[in-house]
Formats: C-alpha cells, structure tokens, sequence
C-alpha cells in the first residue's frame, strides 16, 4: 500500500533464429517493461528493425492522416475485426484515394469561397456609394479617390489645397467619392491634397456596372460554393461512416507492427544471439517464464536477475563476460553474456486500494513516486477529503460536488479526469457529511430542525461552525494547529524511513527526525497546562483545548531542545536559524483549515440573511448545550433564526428583514441573489478549500519526504480494441 509492487529485473538469452517468436510471445503477455541496451559492450550491438517496418510506418501515417480528415474518434468504431494484409494493401488504397480527392477538392472550394468573400468585403463599401464601378476609374484628366473618412473634412482641405481647380464628393454612409480636376497633369495632385486630413482609401474593384448588382452576384456565386462544400463534407461524413471501423482497426494493427518490429533497437545482438532484458512484477514471473517455453521451448532462456528492493543502492545485472569466453556460444547456451545500463531502476505501480486509487491523480500532480520512496496517495485519501468537508461543511454544497464528481468520472475518457472525478466524489461525501454534523444544507439549519431536533431530541447539532458560538471559533483555530501537528508528523515520519534508506540511520535523524522532535515538543507544551498562570505568550485557547498536565509541556520542552541540537548538527548554523519553522511556522500553517472554515461559513450566512432575513433572540438564562457528542460544551446567550416561511420574530432583534418579504420584485430579487450567491460559494469552495488544502499537502506535508520522478510502467504490449485475431 505505501510501497509499489514488487518488481523483478528478467532477461531473455537466445538464438536469432527465434527472436521473432519471442518478440510474439512477449507482446501477448503484456507483461515486460523493457530496458533499452546502451550499445556498449563489445561484441553485442543494438539490433535492426524488423523486415517490413519502414512499409508499416509509412502505412500508420497515413491511416492517422485519413482518420484526421474525416475526424473519426473511437465512437465511431464498430464490431472489432480482422485487418489482413491484403486490405491493407487494397481496400487502404481505395480509401486514401477516395478521400484525398475530396479533400482536395474541399481545400479548393474553400479557397474559392475565401476568394469571393475578399471580393465581396472588397466591394460592399461601393455599393454603399451607389456609383457604377465602371464611373470611378479610367478618366484622363479627372483623378479619382474612394474611401473612408468625412467628408466635411475633406471638402475644407480640398478647398484650399492649390493642385486642385475643382472637385466634387460625393457621400455614402461610411464611404466617400473624391472627384478632381487638377490644375495641372500632375498625377498624384489629388492624393497630395489628401495628406493632410484622415481618409483610408479603397482600391476600386476591376468590374463594371453597378455595385449593388456585383455584391448581389457575388452572393449568389458565394451561396453556390457553399452548397458544394456542403455537398463535398456530406460525401466525407458517408465516408467516415462507412470506413471509420476499418481505419480504427488497420491503425491498432498497424500501431501493433510497428510495435513489434522496433522493438529489437532495445535488444543485445550479434549474429546468432540476441539478449532482453525488463521489469516485470514479480508475481507474473512464472506466468513469463511458462509463456516463453510454451513459445520457444529451450532455444530461449529465461532469467530473474533480481527481485528489486526498496532499498535505493543500485540493483544487480548480469555479471561480466569472462576473458576469452565466447559471448556469442554464452548467449546461444543461455548465459548472461551482455550488461545493460547499470542505472535501470525499476518502473512504478502504485499499490493501492481501489478507493484509494483516485488520489493517485494529485500524487503525480508532484510526480510518481520512485520505486524506493513510500507513497503517499492513502495519507492523501485520509486527509484532502477530510480537511475539505471539514472547512466546506454543508450537506447541500457536498451533494453538488458529488454530482460534479461523478459526471467527471463518468463522462469523460481521460484517465487523469476520471481520477480527479473520482477525488471530488470523496470530497463531496465528506462535505455532506460534516454537513450533516454542522447541521447545515445551503447554510440553512434544516439538518438541525428536522434530524438532530426531530429525530434524535438533540438540543442542537454535534458541531458548531463558530459564527454565533465564539467558542467553537476558538475551538476550530486549536483543532488546526493539532491537525497540522498530526500532518506534518506522519510526513516526518515517511522522511525517517526514506532517508533511513537512502543516506542512513543519523542523516535520517538530524534531517527528519530533528525537526520531528522540535516541532511535536513545542506542540506538547503549547497545549499543556505548564506556565499557564506565568502570563506567557499562549493564548489561552491552546493549553485550555486538551489541558495536558505541566509534566507534558516539560517533557515537550525537553524533546524540542533536543529536535534543535539535532537539526544544528544536520544543517549547521542554517538549520539553527530554521528551528521557528520546523517548531511552530509549518503547524501555524494549518489555521488557514479555520479561517476558511469561517470564511465560508460566513458566505453562505450573508447570502441567507439578504434573501430570507433574520433574528437574534437573546435568551434570559443563557444554555450550556453539549456538542461533539458531549465531549465539548458551550454557554449559549443568544440564538440566531432565518425568516424562512415566517416573519414572527418571537420578540427577538431583527437583524435584515430579507428580500422574500418585500414584496414581488423582492421575491425575484432573493431567487437571483439565492441562487448566484450559492453558485459563488460553491465555486469559491473549489478555489479557497480546495487549493489551501492542496497548499498544505504539497508545501508542508509532501516537503517533509517526497522527491518523486518515478517512471511509470508501460509493458510491451498492446490493448486490442478494433482488432482480434481470431
């Protein structure tokens, strides 16, 4: 669980003549992670690719290619078939044929419409002028201008600019027509006029008549090709339908080939012999070891070179070749003739309860975990969802999430989504169900009413979120800092035992196990009753929450001062002056679990209040009530009720009337106020409880242990899902 699986380190040793036969035989078991060969040790070299790779490869790309044209996805795919060679050969290059036609004369078609739409634009703004096009060009003595800006302000520069004797504009609505005789043939007169005021000229269209006419039979003309591109993208979509399960099913057989015929680049070969070498989990190791044989029987032989531990010190490979042995007669016999790289560590798969296996996702946020460091995907399973419903808190708010859970996990196909579908559903069970502790559904204290009131004659819900009973405020801020202590410590611990393992028992200690000591010993008296009556710097809150007797504060004093004198020898005059941090900055951290608490809780009260109301009635004997199941008790003075179906105050202070009871458009104004109010504490639930509590796993608990940069484990193989082969 908080290891991988258990990997072993097999090679395979045999004759050339049935290297193809064993290639066969390790994709079906689709068990081997295979370790690429270096192509350094003399005598043995990289092998070649198999015959008929380069056809498979250029055939793959253009299955892809095809499948990219008529946009075929997997649900297009239909009862799973035999590709043969011989399709692959015709019926492929009938296909290729057939839609590369099409799509070429799509691409024209485009091009067309993108030509006439460039005519049209180019056009339009003439037709707004309502002069024939033919009547703005072509003149030998009078020079003309078209284009955008005012025409009052063209007319004054006109006016006084000397080239030009006369002129005339003439004025749509966004376009003008400059005609000018200039008063000499000085053929850029009317533009040099132009200079000094804004007007962006059009170039006029090489055509005759009126504009209007033109746009209108350009339209058409655009019409048209629209109809054929139509036509040419429902010939494509026939195609996709009737093709999509053939080309699904040719690129899995294809992406098989060429699979397979690479695959001898990770292999150790001279002439006759050839050498693999992979992971697999160790349990399938007779499984692999019963799959060659059947396969080859004794022309290839199996070996487990290792049962790879946790332990990060290297792991074993074949031995050397001995002087003047022959490594090619080594390899036929079934020696262990070749070395692959000396830095091979074993692929990862994370062992994890089914439950637990959604919170994988946010372990590798970070990174997989290495073979030999402990996985912390069960403590994230324990703590994320349990710090988030603990801030969210709302029955209403936790069955939303779970729904938004599920439809991730469900309606997507992507692993990563799934997981964290499967992460949210968590988090939305937790929400609902501290939910229900606080008594809260939307805020609202109907869980209260109706469940601890009506069913269970509770005088009030088993929590309290500590807006209107201060002490549980002060009772939440307390429960953080032990949250954070109890966190921090599990991933101290993870750091003994990953350091244990990877640099020994005393780096182990002054890097974890010192700043361990410091910060649960400074946690011990902080919450003891020692010097309590001394006016120190404790709030009264902390030694108050578990009133730990004195001898606890000193013998937490005592372990802190030896955490410190650990972590001075580990870091030196550095870890010194990070003892605040390891003592008490990381555990302080963890308030942030209270203040969001109450920040949301406080929300939702805003929302409620402006929509339905409220008052407080103040009590003339305040009530001591027991919360948490008797383990805590509060003085209540004063209670505070929504006006949900009733505006009797029972003589209490009314603290908002609320929208609701204000008439009609109050009415309507409480429903957009309700019901975008909520939406906005939901997602801010997302954006604060979500991304503190990811805060506090990634920067305080995963910094006390986890490194990561595993490589996950991608057997040679393939999952068939268009193909079979029988």
């Amino acid at each position: 669980m908080l290891r991988p699986e258990r990997m072993s380190k097999v090679s395979v040793t045999g004759s050339k003549r049935v290297i193809d036969d064993v290639i066969e035989t390790i994709h079906d078991l689709n068990l081997v992670h295979l370790s690429d060969y270096d192509g350094e040790i003399e005598g043995f070299d990289n092998g070649n690719p198999m015959e008929g790779a380069d056809d498979a490869s250029e055939k793959l790309v253009t299955v892809r290619s095809l499948e990219s044209t008529l946009d075929i996805d997997e649900a297009d795919a239909g009862p799973t078939r035999i590709v043969t060679e011989e399709a692959l050969e015709t019926e492929l290059e009938e296909i290729r044929v057939e839609v590369n036609e099409l799509d070429d004369r799509y691409s024209e078609l485009e091009d067309e419409l993108r030509d006439v739409e460039e005519r049209i634009d180019a056009v339009e703004p003439f037709a707004d002028l309502g002069i024939d096009l033919d009547l703005l060009s072509g003149y030998d003595s009078l020079q003309v201008a078209v284009g955008e800006g005012n025409a009052d302000d063209v007319r004054d520069e006109l006016r006084t600019a000397e080239p030009i004797e006369a002129f005339e504009v003439f004025e749509g609505d966004d376009t003008l027509a400059v005609f000018a005789y200039p008063r000499s043939d000085d053929p850029d007169a009317l533009d040099d006029a132009l200079v000094g005021v804004e007007f962006a000229r059009l170039e006029v269209p090489d055509a005759e008549g009126s504009p209007e006419a033109y746009v209108e039979d350009l339209r058409h003309e655009r019409e048209t090709i629209e109809s054929k591109l139509d036509s040419v993208e429902s010939e494509l979509d026939d195609l996709r339908v009737e093709h999509a399960g053939f080309l699904l099913a040719a690129e899995e057989k294809l992406s098989i080939d060429v699979q397979k015929a690479e695959v001898p680049l990770q292999f150790a070969t001279t002439e006759r012999a050839f050498v693999a070498e992979g992971w697999i989990p160790s349990d399938e190791y007779a499984t692999f070891v019963e799959g060659i044989q059947d396969a080859v029987g004794e022309h290839a032989a199996v070996e487990e070179l290792e049962q790879a531990d946790y332990e990060p010190s290297g792991h074993g490979h074949h031995g050397p070749v001995e002087e003047g042995h022959d490594v090619e007669e080594a390899a036929t016999d079934g020696g262990t003739a070749a070395e692959f790289d000396a830095d091979d560590s074993p692929p990862v798969i994370q062992d994890n309860p089914a439950p637990t296996r959604p919170f994988e996702a946010l372990t590798e946020v970070i990174n997989r975990p290495k073979y030999t460091e402990l996985d912390p995907t069960v403590v994230l399973f324990l703590t994320f969802p349990a710090f988030y419903g603990f801030m969210i808190g709302d029955l209403g708010y936790g069955i939303l999430y779970a729904a938004l859970g599920f439809w991730l996990y469900r309606g997507f196909d992507s692993e990563m989504i799934s997981k964290l579908g499967g992460v949210a559903m968590w988090a939305g069970g937790f929400t609902a169900l501290f939910g229900v502790l606080y008594g809260e559904i939307f805020g609202l204290h109907l869980v209260t009413e109706y469940l601890w009131h009506g069913v269970f004659h509770l005088a009030d819900a088993p929590l309290k979120k500590g807006l209107h009973v201060g002490a549980f405020a002060e009772l939440w801020l307390a429960a953080s800092l032990l949250f954070g202590i109890a966190h921090l410590a599990i991933g101290y611990l993870f750091g003994l035992v990953n350091e244990t393992r990877s640099h020994g028992v005393k780096a182990a200690v002054t890097e974890s196990g010192g700043p361990l000591l410091l910060m649960a010993g400074v946690g011990a008296w902080l919450f003891s009753t020692h010097m309590q009556s001394g006016g120190g710097p404790r709030p009264e809150l902390l030694y108050r929450a578990l009133e730990l007797p004195p001898i606890v504060g000193i013998v937490g004093l005592a372990l802190a001062l030896v955490g410190l004198v650990l972590v001075t020898i580990g870091e030196g005059a550095a870890g010194f002056l990070e003892s605040p941090t390891y003592a008490l900055v990381n555990t302080v951290s963890y308030t942030r679990i209270a203040a969001v608490l109450l920040a949301k809780a406080g929300m939702a009260y805003v929302v409620n209040l402006l929509v339905f109301g409220a008052y407080e009635l103040h009590l003339e004997e305040p009530e001591t009530v027991e919360y948490m199941f008797g383990l805590f008790s509060a003085v209540i003075e004063h209670e505070t009720h929504f006006m949900l179906f009733s505006t009797d105050t029972h003589g209490g202070e009314v603290l908002f009337p609320g929208l609701v009871h204000m008439g009609t458009a109050g009415v309507l104004a409480g429903i957009v106020v309700l019901v975008l109010g909520h939406l906005l504490v939901l997602a801010l639930g997302v954006t604060s409880a979500g991304l503190q509590t990811l805060r506090l796993e990634y920067v305080e608990f995963f910094n006390k242990f986890y490194e990561g940069g595993g490589e996950k484990y991608h057997p040679f193989g393939y999952q068939r899902n268009y193909t079979t082969e029988d």
